[in-house]
């Protein structure tokens, strides 16, 4: 018989502090690639989880450069370079004349950088995923919180981790079939 590979182990719990409480303890116990699911944002949990660093803001300043950047480049290249017509006397390279068209591209580019870093780094579109395969999951939407450790955690082994998370209490346990 062909056993399918294990994507996780998932436990069950009935409240929100309960939830922090177990995945403080998870982390602290070593484990580093663990994820949360509630029905409602928890404050503490991404820090309960270790989530620290967040690369959206990075990702959006560089768009914002890269932006601002061509913007001003595009505009050089016409009024200078292909067609350079003198308007009243003025200098080719009016700078002034620039910073709207600047700015829009900066804007412009900073927002697209946003959304698409933030589909990027979510791992988004993402049309299935495996805990859906655990029925008791339906629940994460009404009134259950759940504290996933996932198989490719350096610490992960199916019977320790199982003893481990039955250790916090949970309502139930489940594995994650891939």
């Amino acid at each position: 018989m062909k056993r399918t590979p294990i994507y996780g182990m998932m436990a069950e719990f009935d409240s929100p502090s309960d939830l922090v409480a177990a995945a403080r303890r998870t982390y602290e116990a070593g484990y580093q690639k663990i994820d949360a699911y509630s029905p409602f944002p928890i404050e503490e949990l991404a820090e309960a989880i270790g989530f620290h660093s967040n690369a959206v803001p990075l990702v959006v300043l560089i768009g914002g450069l890269i932006g601002c950047l061509s913007g001003y480049a595009l505009q050089y290249w016409i009024s200078v370079i292909t067609y350079p017509i003198n308007v009243g006397g003025r200098p080719l390279h009016s700078w002034p004349a620039f910073i709207v068209v600047t700015f829009e591209m900066t804007i412009l580019f900073a927002g697209l950088a946003a959304v698409l870093g933030m589909l990027a780094l979510n791992g988004l579109p993402m049309p299935y995923h495996p805990v859906f395969n655990v029925p008791r999951f339906a629940f994460a939407t009404k009134d259950r919180f759940f504290l996933m450790i996932f198989s490719t955690d350096p610490k992960f082994n199916p019977v320790d981790t199982r003893r481990f998370l039955e250790g916090l209490g949970p309502r139930s346990i489940s594995e994650v079939p891939s």
